[in-house]
């Protein structure tokens, strides 16, 4: 019974009022309960949790939790673009010509997915990262770079599942769902951290709304059930790393390539 009812919790529902009754229980003292289930149907690493399970005020509070200082090393190599999250990466690959190409079969217009920003117009020749979250991974989100807030936008969509059948199946979900999306401005130019949400409404959260700049790796912001970052880099000033190819995971702080100057 419990971990039927995780399941459904945690396999994303394109019913908003289905996210709003979970998302309400999920942060309901009576949730607590279902931590244990959870950490055993998702093979938790508990250990590099900042606080014992127990210390947990609820499901949403536990799956919202903090690291222990030190589980998430960062590669501060000269250049460095970190990955803001512990994520499975399900494309990657150049923007061409306004279009990110290749997510799990779809492509996907900067348009559309940055709400037709007059930000797109940096990164039409950029390179973009899809990454998944699933629900065993740490889900907070840090700053992939150093730098300034340059805008901050929220748009209101859909809550339909951003796992792999989701991206399969449905057409154009990074596009439809709730984003959060954070322009920030580096010593090379900008990037776009698009935060994904699904399952629940208000489903992503700023770690600070008064922010205004970040040093790498700082908390930036959280997911509540799980969800997506499409990271987006300015035409001319990305370098990959190689050895980086969908299909692999990475954790928070992993290298994920290296800023340049534009040109």
């Amino acid at each position: 019974m419990a971990k039927t009812l995780l399941r459904l919790m945690t396999e994303l529902s394109s019913r908003k009022w289905i996210s709003r009754t979970v998302g309400a229980f999920s942060k309901s003292r009576g949730s607590k309960a279902f931590i244990p289930y959870f950490v055993r149907t998702y093979n938790i690493p508990v250990q590099e949790a900042e606080k014992d399970w127990k210390e947990y005020r609820s499901l949403n509070d536990f799956f919202t939790r903090k690291l222990k200082p030190g589980m998430r090393p960062l590669d501060l190599s000269e250049h460095a673009l970190i990955s803001p999250v512990d994520a499975k990466i399900t494309a990657a690959g150049p923007v061409s010509a306004g279009t990110l190409l290749n997510v799990k079969g779809q492509n996907y217009t900067l348009a559309e997915l940055l709400n037709h920003s007059p930000h797109l117009e940096k990164y039409k020749h950029g390179y973009g990262l899809v990454l998944y979250l699933s629900p065993r991974d740490y889900h907070r989100i840090h700053s992939p770079v150093s730098g300034r807030r340059i805008e901050s936008e929220h748009i209101k969509g859909k809550v339909y599942p951003v796992n792999d059948f989701g991206l399969t199946h449905m057409k154009s979900v990074l596009s439809r769902n709730e984003r959060l999306i954070t322009y920030i401005g580096h010593a090379y130019g900008e990037v776009a951290v698009v935060k994904v949400g699904a399952m629940n409404v208000s489903s992503i959260q700023y770690a600070d709304t008064a922010a205004s700049s970040w040093a790498q790796g700082d908390d930036l912001a959280y997911f509540e059930f799980g969800s997506t970052v499409v990271l987006l880099t300015q035409s001319g000033t990305f370098e990959p790393e190689p050895s980086l190819q969908p299909g692999d995971t990475v954790k928070m702080g992993t290298l994920l390539g290296r800023l340049k100057p534009l040109h």
